[in-house]
Parts: structure tokens; C-alpha cells; sequence
């Protein structure tokens, strides 16, 4: 849309206001009250031009009306956002990003492993318009997980435990960010009617990180998660593309440092350097995008995680600033904060997609929740309940789920499985 051709024209007084007003009715902006004097009256902007005076604002030239108008927007998305439950929304001009060729250097490497999705794209992923054409910003929406109550660190020293990432522990937070990102949008739309837009929510080839930077939401850290002074990195993003023009924030600095906390917690060393994640090594990756058998040599490091891992997180001292949710959606279900390896593994096919409805748990089948479980019980002591807990699963249909069992009864089969526990389970050490 060209605001400034729209309302530009050098008319009358009735023709001129009642064009106007009609235009930027058509532009949707019903907030936008604009009064126009006779010609002797009128104001001229800095080149002796006639300008157009806003309600409450005095006079402006043409060429900064449209600023005016769109900032005014601007704060209303802001608004309307933090009445949805955003605890912060941020824009950026989508112009093609600088990341872009550190994306294509990580593909090369061969560090996203199995999710081939990740390169299926092309340049999509780093430029907005040739994803949805017509693009000219892009809105970016923060929304705090971070649930009460949780204790990552006692999850993790009680190796009998299920230590599940907090940000799973409640409902699968896509219908809930899409749900919101579309009110805003739809707020958006009455307000400009003939505005272009489409959501995001973790579901396409959006680079959400480096958007939510540039839209100044905060810095990338070295775990590569997005990270804010005052709310950590426990968040949710999502983006509106919209072919509105709005003025673009200032994009944030990072504050890392010379920190390494997050870098020397991950069990699994999945950091090859900072900004730079070998996914096939991150815990994450191995209990929730991976299809295939875990890598043996990588199992005893999981310990009790049996679906995604917050000790990147759990290590960075910003987080120590990290709000608690509000949205009671994001509370654990299913007693899943507290809950007992043994107690899970027990759960027939029936019951885990009962159960977890709604969670972003059941993505990955009863198949590969069998398998994460096998893992974390063969990391456990050794005792009569958790073998008898395995023996149950040896004879299981899925060939994935006895290799995993077998190979957890064999590790109880050591002589040294009754202590291992205490020397192999990861723990958290506070940051320097």
C-alpha cells in the first residue's frame, strides 16, 4: 500500500478532505483522523509544500504522514498483543538476512542430521518474500512457557524420575501461539482492510531466532536460543509476514559475553562451538526429531531425559530472571513434572495417545516414547522393578523398542550398574 499516494493529492477543501478521508478509510486506518484547512490557513512542510494536519498533532508534511500513521499502528499491534498474552511483539523489514549463509554452512556440515526439512526450502527460509510474496514485515511475537513449580534440577538427580523439557510438560503450545497470532492478524485486518498477511508457529521454513533479533526481542545466545535481559530464553516465538510497511525496531546486542555456562552443561558436548549446535548430538534432537535407534555410545548421557533437554537453559544465568507463565496451558499435565520411568513405560499405545492429547509429547509415538524410556531405565540403578519393567517390553513388536530394551537389560547386567547412576548421571553445576 502507498499511503503517501493516496493521500497526497492537491485539491480543494471538500474534495480534498473528502478524498481523503475515503482513502484512508480504504487503508483501513478508521483511527486516523485527518482535518484539512483552507489554503490560507494551511501549513507548508520543510520544501513549501501544503501539509495535511493530524488530529492532536498539528501539521505534517506528505512525506510524513504515512510514518505517522503506521507508528500509530504500530503501537496498537503492540497492544492488541500484550492483551492476547504476548510479552512482546517486535518488527523488522524483511529483507533477505545476513544468517543466511551460516544456515547454508550448517547444512554442509551435515549438523542438522535427519531433518532434511531443514534444508527442503531453499533461500525461503532466510527471505521472506520469496516464501510469501508481497512481504514487506515482519511482526514477531513472544510468548513466556516457563511453568511454576518446576524443578529441573530435582527431576534430573532422581534417576528414577522422567525429566521432561519444561516447555512440553503442558499443552502443544502450536494451537495456542496460532490461535493468538491470528487474533492479532485479524485485528490487524480491521484496522487496514486491504492488508496481505500470513501466521507462523514453528511450521514453515522461518528462521524464527534471527527475526525475533532483528525485530529487537533479543540476541541470540550461544546456545542459539533467543535470549532477553529480563526473560531469559524460556519463550515461545511466532511471526505475522505482512505487507504492511511498518517501521522496524532496533535490532538488540548480545550479552553473552564471555560466559560458557550453557556450552560446558550440555551432557552430550552438542556445542562445536558457541552459536553453533551439532544437532545430532543435542538431546533434543536424539528423543524427539530423531526416527532411528539413539546411538548407542550417546545413551548412558541422556540419563533420565526421556523428551527434550532444558540444561542449556537451566545453565545460563539470564535465566535467572526468567518470569513464570501465566497461561494456564502451559501448567504440566498428566503429573508429567513428577512422574516415574516405570510408571510411563507402562503406558499401552491406547493410553499414550489418551494421555497426551493435545501435548506436544504424542508427536513422536508410542514407539519412540518406548524407546526414550528403555534408554533412561538402563541409566537407572539396577533393581528387580526396573528389570521386570524391561523384561515386559523384551518380546515388544516394534524391532526399535526390543534393540533399545535389549540393550538396557544388558548394561543392568554389569557389574558396575548399581552404582552407575552417580557416576555417569549428568548434574548441573551453577555458572561462574
Amino acid at each position: 500500500m502507498n499511503f503517501n499516494q493516496r493521500v497526497g493529492w492537491a485539491l480543494d477543501r471538500t474534495s480534498f478532505a473528502g478524498g481523503a478521508k475515503q482513502s484512508a478509510h480504504q487503508c483501513g486506518f478508521s483511527g486516523a483522523e485527518v482535518t484539512f484547512e483552507p489554503d490560507h490557513a494551511a501549513g507548508r512542510d520543510d520544501r513549501g509544500q501544503p501539509a495535511t494536519q493530524i488530529q492532536g498533532r498539528g501539521f505534517i508534511g506528505k512525506g510524513q504522514r504515512k510514518m505517522v500513521v503506521m507508528h500509530d499502528l504500530k503501537e496498537k499491534i503492540r497492544t492488541w498483543g500484550q492483551a492476547l498474552g504476548f510479552d512482546a511483539i517486535g518488527f523488522a523489514v524483511a529483507t533477505p538476512l545476513v544468517a543466511e549463509a551460516g544456515l547454508h554452512a550448517w547444512l554442509t556440515a551435515g549438523y542438522h542430521g535427519e531433518m532434511d526439512y531443514m534444508a527442503a526450502h531453499g533461500s525461503k527460509r532466510a527471505r521472506p518474500a520469496e516464501l510469501v510474496p508481497g512481504t514487506r514485515c515482519v511482526i514477531t511475537a513472544r510468548m513466556n512457557y516457563r511453568p511454576a513449580s518446576v524443578d529441573v534440577a530435582n527431576a534430573l538427580a532422581d534417576p528414577e524420575r522422567a525429566a521432561i523439557s519444561s516447555y512440553a510438560l503442558g499443552r502443544d503450545y502450536h494451537k495456542l501461539l496460532r490461535a493468538r497470532l491470528q487474533q492479532l492478524a485479524d485485528s490487524i485486518k480491521k484496522e487496514v482492510a486491504d492488508v496481505g498477511y500470513r501466521v507462523f508457529t514453528d511450521s514453515a521454513p522461518v528462521m524464527e531466532v534471527e527475526w525475533a533479533q532483528q525485530s529487537g526481542l533479543g540476541w541470540r545466545g550461544k546456545h542459539t536460543l533467543l535470549l532477553q535481559r529480563d526473560a531469559g530464553s524460556y519463550f515461545f516465538l511466532g511471526e505475522i509476514f505482512t505487507t504492511l510497511e511498518l517501521p522496524p525496531d532496533t535490532p538488540v546486542t548480545d550479552h553473552c559475553g564471555s560466559c560458557t555456562a550453557c556450552l560446558v552443561s550440555c551432557p552430550t558436548q552438542a556445542f562445536v562451538a558457541p552459536y553453533q549446535l551439532d544437532a545430532r548430538r543435542c538431546i533434543s534432537y536424539l528423543t524427539i526429531e530423531l526416527k532411528e535407534a539413539i546411538p548407542e555410545e550417546l545413551r548412558p548421557l541422556l540419563g533420565n531425559r526421556i523428551y527434550g533437554c532444558d540444561d542449556c537453559q537451566t545453565a545460563c544465568p539470564w535465566n535467572r530472571f526468567a518470569p513464570e507463565t501465566a497461561e494456564i496451558d502451559f501448567q504440566p499435565r498428566q503429573g508429567l513434572d513428577t512422574a516415574r520411568l516405570i510408571d510411563l513405560f507402562t503406558w499401552t499405545e491406547a493410553e499414550f495417545n489418551q494421555r497426551l492429547q493435545g501435548s506436544p509429547i504424542r508427536r513422536i509415538g508410542h514407539e519412540r516414547w518406548l524407546r526414550n524410556i528403555a534408554v533412561a531405565l538402563g541409566n537407572a540403578p539396577c533393581s528387580e522393578s526396573i528389570q521386570r519393567a524391561l523384561q515386559h517390553h523384551a518380546d515388544h513388536p516394534s524391532a526399535l523398542v526390543r534393540e533399545h530394551v535389549a540393550c538396557a537389560l544388558s548394561r543392568h547386567a554389569e557389574p558396575a550398574a548399581t552404582g552407575r547412576a552417580g557416576s555417569e548421571h549428568h548434574s548441573l553445576q551453577e555458572p561462574g
